[in-house]
């Protein structure tokens, strides 16, 4: 199979099929053909619909040969999280408490993808209810960084973002309530976009918890914009979501003159110096399009992580506590930790999460009246292990130990400041071949901001995966 092919964009393969240089079934055969090579090094899939598949490639086809597509995604294979929920397909959340759940309904986002004549042709796999920045589970075993398999792809989005950097699916969703979309594109080398707080549509109850977002993950820009633009808007069945609807241009002018702030340790954080020299060379090019990038104290320290993980442990964790008086033996050991936890919490603890969220954006709201966008790292560390287990393994940062569950990414802070948008792209590469990643964080609900910033360092960079930097597994 042709490589090129395998890392054709999304926005690419849709051009091809209209001037029908590409077929729906060519590109999938070649996905399938480099998912089925892989499944045993790398394992980004849990359930897979190849079969079916190919009967809707057959017929998206016919379709393009009409000069008639079904949608804007007509014929592109779209990996789902096996997470939300498809009617009639089984969805585990990759516990074994759901090994046997087929769902009845369609969450809506994955409505609006199938509804644009997406070929879902896999779910992706996840750790256990999405619960970890890593991604392993008793049901489905280790997904591993196709970049450098003895290392995670991140979490809890990892098979999607294992997916993309393989090559075996065009678009893929993601969720993110402390980091999941952006910790594994990092981790993997692309793009994962964080839209703000009911932009885009969820289930319930998460819908209602403002840490909680779902969203894509791609291998370019173009990319992201162009699930993003399909899965956003309001939605009947989530009181949440925005009116009106968001619809992102796919051009934007140039960041000339632009004035952006760069905090490499949002106040606390330690860095990898593969990290740090990346990051400040990203800063380099920002400053090379015309930018002023200032380097800024954004006047935060540790209590910002510990009041994310207080509020995480109490509403997530208290979620998945329930599971345990009847199915704790089931569950996976960072998955029933984290619930045990969760006993511990109390209301008081909860709100004073809040009111750390309220005093951080009295010092990040100005910042971003001053600035037109902040960046910052994605993850402080490249990657963990594969098999890394946060609720027993110790994770250390150039010599200093951080907390084993978030402490060695940089996401959270943004799941508590959620009506900011924040865009995870490429910065480079660690010593070990495990990519990097830039976080470009916009004003609250600007998301056309976090995307100029984006396309234009994009532009500069001149692009990923089609330059010939593509794993080698």
């Amino acid at each position: 199979m042709s490589e090129d092919l395998l890392y054709l964009t999304a926005t690419e393969a849709l051009k091809r099929f209209a001037d029908k240089t590409l077929s729906p079934v060519e590109l999938l055969d070649a996905q399938i053909a480099r998912a089925e090579a892989t499944a045993d090094s790398i394992n980004a899939f849990t359930y897979t619909h190849f079969d079916e598949a190919r009967e809707s490639a057959k017929a998206s086809e016919a379709r393009w040969v009409k000069g008639a597509p079904a949608g804007c995604l007509d014929g592109l294979p779209v990996a789902i999280k096996d997470e939300s929920y498809i009617a009639g397909k089984p969805t585990s959340g990759g516990s074994l408490i759901l090994k046997d759940f087929v769902a009845e309904t369609t969450s809506p986002m994955n409505e609006r993808i199938l509804n644009e004549g997406a070929i879902v042709h896999a779910r992706t796999a996840t750790p256990e209810f999405s619960c970890a920045g890593i991604t392993w589970s008793r049901l489905w075993g280790v997904t591993r960084n196709p970049w450098n398999t003895q290392m995670t792809p991140g979490g809890s989005s990892g098979g999607s973002a294992a997916s993309l950097a393989l090559g075996t699916s065009s678009l893929a969703t993601g969720s993110d309530i402390g980091g999941s979309i952006r910790i594994p594109a990092s981790c993997c080398g692309l793009v994962g976009y964080k839209p703000p707080y009911g932009r885009n549509p969820d289930d319930p109850p998460f819908n209602l918890d403002f840490y909680c977002h779902t969203g894509p993950l791609a291998r370019s820009v173009s990319d992201a914009i162009l699930l993003q633009n399909i899965m956003c808007g309001p939605h009947p069945l989530d009181i949440a979501t925005l009116y009106p609807k968001l619809t992102l241009p796919t051009r934007y002018p140039d960041i000339k003159g632009w004035k952006i702030a760069l905090s490499l340790d949002l106040g606390s954080y330690t860095l990898d110096e593969d990290v740090r020299r990346n990051t400040l060379a990203a800063a380099d090019l920002f400053r090379d399009l015309g930018a002023t990038v200032e380097e800024v104290d954004i006047g935060w320290g540790p209590e910002i992580l510990d009041a994310c993980m207080d509020y995480l442990t109490h509403l997530f964790g208290g979620a998945l506590a329930g599971e345990l008086e009847e199915h704790g033996d089931l569950m996976t050991s960072y998955c029933r930790d984290f619930a045990e936890k969760a006993m511990g919490s109390s209301a008081q603890t909860f709100v004073g999460s809040l009111e750390t969220a309220g005093q951080a954006y009295l010092k990040l709201g100005p910042l971003l009246e001053r600035y037109d966008c902040l960046i910052c790292p994605t993850n402080a560390l490249p990657a963990v292990p594969a098999d890394f287990d946060p609720s027993r393994d110790k994770v250390e940062v150039s010599g200093r130990q951080v907390r084993p569950e978030l402490g060695w990414v940089m996401t959270t802070p943004f799941n508590m400041m959620s009506r900011c948008p924040v865009i995870s792209v490429p910065s480079g590469f660690a010593a070990n071949g495990v990519p990097t990643g830039l976080q470009i964080i916009a004003p609250t609900y600007r998301d056309e901001i976090a995307m100029q910033a984006a396309m234009a360092y994009e532009t500069a960079c001149g692009g990923w995966f089609g330059n010939g930097q593509r794993p080698t597994i």
